[in-house]
């Protein structure tokens, strides 16, 4: 068992606030994360039936046994408890770091704590392993290993196939999950749908497209994909277009959380079919920026990635905010450094009226360099960007 990146954050959160909502998808770790940090609390897994009828039909009764607190495990399960809590936060303001709360429908969770619990928690999102944490398993993971593993802790810690392990969290999670949620009756539709989405990552998102290759209206695409995001599959990375005229992009694009869920999902078999796979940058792209998303998130911070396209091409993959201007960031799944990987940060600098304080090229090579035109990191190193730039 290895120690989270996270952990501090969490510790420091539940010194801070009665309430901490961890969230972040399925098999993130969130169970362990909380069992390590927090080993003196009673823990509570409200999908448990028994547990769950007592929390739904007596919640005072339910949450009167733990008077110091508890870890209530996918408290989505019983939502009315978060009613409650207030009760118990309102009398005891004082005490911090009280019940731990997870779950992993994000949005249903965070509309209950907006209503009644408002000031009180603290929430931090968890997502699998990342590149620092899986090196504490193996030094040696190789470019298509990270793609075609993805970095779900289980896969780690009980050396299981990735492509049975991806297709049994994408059944019994993707499919029973969501469909319950929405109650989607044509599961084969569905499935289509998410795997239409997984060809499309790095993408500008279209849903009409989507919608209309899966056969479905446009609402109901916007609504599956709505709920794909609540449930930490897929995210949105929004359009850097300030200070820009009309001719810059305004749809955001599609991403997944987790690189090896994708790569199951496009059938690839072995990671030697990634070596010249025809999405192979598309999927390297991915990766790095949900790396980039972990660093941010394990330290309770917004990410605060965008990216830049222009009408005539001109793209940047990843433009983010620090406390010392912006920071522009190139991707790139080749293993040679070449002039043109500097091309789209050189133009986003020219016409940029804001301060440029670092640019960066990302890419599947060894060799790292500090050139003229900007920093050249290994794809395991991306998350020194934000150590150079805090």
């Amino acid at each position: 068992m290895i120690t989270r990146e996270a952990q501090k954050t969490l510790t420091n959160l539940a010194n801070k606030y009665s309430i901490i909502m961890l969230t972040g998808p399925r098999q993130s770790g969130k169970t362990t994360l909380c069992k390590q940090t927090f080993k003196e609390k009673p823990y509570v897994l409200l999908e448990n039936f028994d547990q769950r009828d007592y929390a739904i039909n007596d919640p005072r009764g339910f949450l009167s046994q733990f008077p110091n607190g508890a870890i209530l495990d996918e408290v989505q399960k019983a939502p009315k408890l978060i009613s409650y809590l207030q009760g118990i936060i309102d009398t005891s303001p004082k005490r911090k770091g009280l019940f731990i709360l997870t779950g992993s429908q994000n949005l249903l969770l965070l509309n209950r704590v907006t209503q009644s619990l408002a000031g009180r928690t603290a929430i931090l999102n968890l997502l699998p392993f990342s590149f620092n944490e899986i090196s504490r398993f193996t030094k040696s993971i190789s470019l298509e290993d990270s793609l075609f593993k993805g970095f779900f802790p289980r896969i780690y810690d009980e050396d299981l196939p990735p492509t049975e392990a991806l297709s049994f969290y994408f059944k019994t999670y993707v499919e029973r999950d969501i469909r319950d949620l929405l109650n989607i009756k044509d599961i084969i539709r569905f499935q289509n749908f998410v795997r239409l989405c997984a060809a499309r990552v790095g993408q500008v998102l279209n849903l009409s497209s989507l919608g209309n290759e899966t056969g479905i209206s446009h609402q109901t695409a916007r609504d599956w994909f709505s709920l794909l995001e609540a449930s930490f599959i897929i995210f949105r990375l929004s359009p850097y277009y300030r200070n820009f005229n009309k001719r810059v992009t305004k749809s955001p694009k599609l991403y997944f959380y987790d690189i090896g869920l994708v790569s199951y999902l496009l059938e690839i078999k072995n990671k030697q079919h990634l070596k010249f796979h025809p999405l192979k940058g598309n999927l390297f792209e991915n990766m790095i920026i949900s790396e980039l998303v972990k660093y941010r998130w394990n330290r309770a911070q917004e990410h605060n990635l965008y990216f830049f396209r222009d009408s005539n091409g001109n793209e940047v993959d990843v433009i983010t905010q620090t406390a010392k201007g912006l920071t522009a960031i190139e991707i790139k799944s080749g293993q040679t450094i070449i002039p043109n990987f500097f091309k789209g940060l050189d133009y986003f600098e020219r016409i940029c009226k804001d301060t440029i304080s670092g640019k960066y090229v990302v890419y599947g090579g060894k060799i790292e360099q500090k050139r003229s035109q900007g920093y050249v990191l290994n794809f395991k190193h991306c998350s020194h960007i934000f150590k150079q730039q805090d």
